[in-house]
């Protein structure tokens, strides 16, 4: 099991890149604001938050959820730009969920550090959390597996059909598409979606 804390006391945070994650910009200025339902946005691993206060900025009231306390001092270290939260918790903790829910949950970097045989209780989680016909928003890292390959990740393999059968139990597809913009690197390898609470 990974260390998070560890690896941001390390250095070895080859995710945090120092600004919010491009497709997220994107998103911000192609879709109508009506997706975040006007409540409370959760971030499931944030990390430093950058994408948390990216949201703020915007007028949404944001809360930031990490495992790691160095990423949660971090993130705190940063002047408040809106109405930005961060707490330390586990997202697929039953306890942490407790009375919690939102009108929305922005997902980078979250589904594809999780173990694969949790992506079921992360679906589940996401529609304990998520008002009715609140919004799942993500931007998906899209690896095809390769059957020759013994994954260890994170980050591990997920392809669009594996996306739409965990979610569909709770979730309908409302839109997706490759984004425009992208960290070096990511070009073409990320998937915008939004997927809409039954």
């Amino acid at each position: 099991m990974t260390d998070w804390n560890e690896r941001y006391l390390k250095g070895e945070t080859p995710w945090e890149k120092g600004n919010p994650a491009p497709p997220l910009l994107e998103l911000l200025e192609k879709v109508d604001s009506k997706i975040w339902g006007g409540g409370v946005v959760l971030v499931p691993g944030c990390g430093t938050g950058h994408d948390v206060r990216a949201l703020a900025k915007r007028g949404l009231e944001a809360l930031g959820l990490d495992l790691a306390e160095e990423a949660f001092r971090r993130a705190h270290a940063h002047p408040n730009v809106g109405g930005e939260s961060y707490e330390v918790g586990d997202f697929l903790d039953a306890e942490w969920r407790k009375g919690k829910h939102f009108s929305a949950i922005w997902e980078h970097t979250c589904f594809c550090a999780i173990d694969p045989a949790r992506r079921e209780d992360y679906a589940k989680a996401c529609a304990e959390l998520i008002i009715p016909s609140g919004c799942l928003v993500g931007v998906f890292f899209l690896t095809p597996y390769d059957l020759d390959e013994e994954w260890t990740g994170p980050p591990f393999p997920s392809e669009v059909e594996e996306l739409d059968s965990v979610f569909s139990p709770w979730f309908e597809r409302e839109m997706a598409w490759v984004p425009e913009a992208a960290y070096p690197g990511r070009e073409g390898r990320e998937w915008l979606a939004v997927y809409r609470r039954k």
